[in-house]
């Protein structure tokens, strides 16, 4: 059965006892279930994740702490997987968006830890199997949050090259090819998820400096009137984590936390029409560094660490699905 939290507790728990309360919420049976499906083909972590066309594309990441730009495409109806045409430059820590049936990358870094970071923006039509380079963001930055509301793609937070952790909020609007400013976020930070649902974009979770300062954050982004409000916080409060919006709930999945040499098998919604947190069926191991995506039908998470920074990188597929 799953299990509600009103808004008031969560309220008052903040990010100090969200964080405290984990292995209760870790460990309790929520809805849904968990598979495990075929292998990606190529070993990696800090992928970035996208479905165009009811396939999942999994794009660039890391091998041995520097980036690749692989491409692989997983077939659900037939569990099995393609390569296709690699990225321009192989990137980790993107942020995706699908927009008119194109995965359009955001930023990220060329190698290991959090190196590099780029102001690179590309895009890939799968049906023609082809890249090509975008606008560029203003400034250089990865483990940016993407999200995509009404046709435009919102780049939020982020690290520079110096490793601070930003604020900035960038918009590209495809129809034009060029990027706007936008309400910055609240609390400057990265690794969080970024999710857009019913008009809006939330920033849950991530980390303010280090991923020993995970936060419990979740910030409400209106485009009506360019302003933030504050949600209730993240149960778990995690960063490294993956997020994506499935039957009316935010998913926000995984994390780590290295001080314990500990990942997170979390795995907690919020129900948009409730104002709810609900507790899912835990993943069946902890991660980070993987990303979510749907199809509708069910959810991905693909690559990945098992451990904290790149330990354990895995090649594990596994699918959520919940009635």
């Amino acid at each position: 059965m799953m299990r509600l939290m009103p808004i008031a507790i969560l309220c008052a728990i903040g990010a100090a006892g969200a964080f405290a309360q984990t292995a209760a919420t870790g460990t309790s049976q929520g809805a849904g279930t968990w598979t495990q499906k075929a292998p990606l083909p190529t070993t990696r972590n800090e992928v970035s994740l996208a479905t165009v066309g009811g396939k999942i594309y999994v794009l660039g990441g890391g091998i041995n702490r520097v980036a690749v730009p692989h491409v692989e495409e997983y077939d659900p109806a037939t569990d099995k997987w393609n390569a296709r045409m690699p990225m321009i430059r192989g990137l980790d820590h993107m942020g995706t968006a699908v927009v008119n049936g194109k995965i359009i990358t955001v930023g990220g870094f060329l190698a290991s830890v959090h190196a590099y970071p780029q102001a690179l923006v590309y895009e890939y039509d799968p049906a023609a199997n082809t890249w090509r380079a975008l606008a560029p963001m203003k400034a250089p930055r990865a483990s940016v949050g993407v999200a995509l509301l009404d046709g435009k793609v919102h780049a939020i937070g982020g690290r520079t090259p110096d490793g601070k952790t930003l604020a900035t909020h960038e918009v590209y609007d495809p129809a034009t090819g060029t990027w706007s400013d936008a309400a910055p976020l609240p609390q400057a930070r990265d690794h969080m998820a970024l999710v857009a649902a019913d008009g809006k974009i939330h920033a849950i979770g991530g980390r303010i400096t280090s991923p020993a300062e995970p936060v419990a954050l979740h910030d409400v982004y209106d485009p009506a009137t360019n302003t933030w409000s504050a949600g209730a916080p993240l149960p778990t409060a995690r960063s490294g984590v993956s997020g994506t919006f499935y039957k009316g709930l935010i998913m926000v999945l995984g994390g780590e936390f290295p001080p314990q040499d500990r990942t997170f098998n979390e795995n907690e919604g919020f129900d948009v029409k409730a104002n709810m947190w609900r507790t899912l069926a835990p993943m069946p191991a902890g991660r980070h560094a993987t990303a979510a995506t749907t199809d509708g039908r069910n959810v991905y998470l693909a690559g990945g660490s098992l451990k904290p920074g790149s330990g354990q990188v895995t090649d594990q597929l596994i699918v959520f699905n919940s009635p």
